[in-house]
């Protein structure tokens, strides 16, 4: 019995040395297979981003030559040149063209690349967070919180806040007031929100409806006592544009779009998480509700601050991450950027379109991205319904 025992033993040492059996040798070929077949999906997403970085690199050079003065690239690209003091030659380039590109374009175009990243990269993480393809910030009320914080301070913050009003603080009063509209009423959203201790979607989407009614109901009150002036302020927030970009501006964009920007692919890995169920999001480690809490309060500051800058803009946030979802499939860790590179792209291309479509006048761009995401929203829905059968 003692000797029968050690030859099992010995045989079965040498037994992997010697002919794996079929079923190992099949399991063998198919973690091969999922290794290929996850190295050929990283090789992909990796040229998609690339791809996506040069085409709104080549789409933001292009913007800058769209306008009322014809500007052809290789003039661009001087006047870029100069003023980054590569060629000394001062005059191959006239007054004006350097103040249309210098001080009107490229600050337009920058804004439109910063409101784009920082509204897909949003729609990304609130879909992430609620794992549905159709949560939106814009949807769920943090857009029309923003607007209202917006409006309250263009009617009466010249009447209530004179002195500051006419100083040099009167730029920023409005970003100022739209953002923290939009942080007040996520919060409040939030908190309605809540059911046995857990987010609850429908909740949140019925009363971000809510909130975009009140919004609604809000501007057309407040027209009635608004000045001339402030009728056409009001008209820029609710159909959104980029045509009051400058580069005073851009200061607070990059506080508040692009510095939060740099913190959503922190959370990349423990969004993959949450995608397989919050319980099981828990058992590997993650605080679901500290990454639900901050996630939600950068989205509310980037919101807040895009409608403060452009108005309200429409479906960029949600249409950019189901793109690109489509194309290199859910994970967050290439999501999420390329994500910010499409809305970039999409809005950079809007307002090329508003600026060109109806030219000398420039359409609403608000309009231009509800004609786009609009028909993509609806068909998110039939899809979904027909997946639930």
């Amino acid at each position: 019995m003692e000797e029968s025992a050690t030859d099992f033993t010995d045989c079965a040492a040498e037994r992997p040395r010697v002919v794996p059996p079929p079923a190992m040798a099949r399991c063998v070929a198919v973690a091969a297979a999922f290794r290929d077949a996850g190295a050929r999906r990283r090789r992909l997403r990796v040229i998609v981003l690339w791809i996506l970085l040069g085409a709104l690199i080549f789409a933001g050079l292009f913007s800058l030559t769209v306008g009322p003065m014809d500007l052809s690239l290789g003039k661009v690209s001087r006047v870029l040149a100069e003023n980054a003091g590569i060629t000394g030659g001062s005059g191959t380039v006239t007054a004006a063209e350097n103040v249309v590109v210098r001080d009107i374009r490229l600050a337009r175009v920058l804004l439109a690349v910063f409101a784009g990243a920082g509204l897909a990269m949003s729609g990304a993480a609130m879909q992430g967070v609620f794992r549905n393809p159709l949560a939106d910030p814009g949807i769920i009320g943090v857009s029309g919180g923003g607007a209202i914080g917006a409006i309250v301070m263009i009617v009466f913050g010249s009447r209530a806040l004179p002195a500051v009003w006419s100083g040099t603080l009167a730029l920023y009063a409005v970003p100022v007031s739209a953002m923290a509209g939009a942080i007040a009423m996520t919060w409040l959203i939030y908190r309605l929100s809540i059911r046995g201790g857990q987010i609850d979607l429908t909740s949140m989407l019925l009363v971000g409806i809510a909130i975009n009614a009140l919004g609604g109901a809000f501007i057309g009150l407040v027209s009635f006592v608004a000045t001339a002036e402030e009728l056409q302020s009001l008209t820029f927030w609710g159909l959104g544009s980029l045509a009051r970009a400058s580069w005073k501006l851009l200061a607070p964009a990059a506080l508040f779009v692009v510095a939060p920007l740099f913190f959503f692919p922190r959370f990349s890995r423990s969004l993959n998480a949450l995608a397989l169920g919050e319980e099981d999001a828990s058992h590997l480690g993650v605080d679901v509700r500290r990454v639900k809490r901050n996630l939600i309060a950068l989205s509310a500051a980037v919101v807040g601050a895009t409608v403060a800058l452009c108005g309200g803009i429409g479906f960029i946030a949600l249409v950019s991450p189901h793109i690109v979802r489509s194309a290199i499939g859910a994970d967050n860790r290439f999501l999420l950027p390329a994500s910010g590179l499409l809305g970039a792209l999409l809005l950079l291309g809007a307002d090329m379109a508003a600026r060109t479509i109806a030219a000398p006048a420039e359409l609403p761009i608000g309009v231009l991205t509800a004609l786009f995401g609009a028909p993509v929203f609806l068909s998110l829905i039939v899809k979904r319904n027909r997946s639930l059968g």
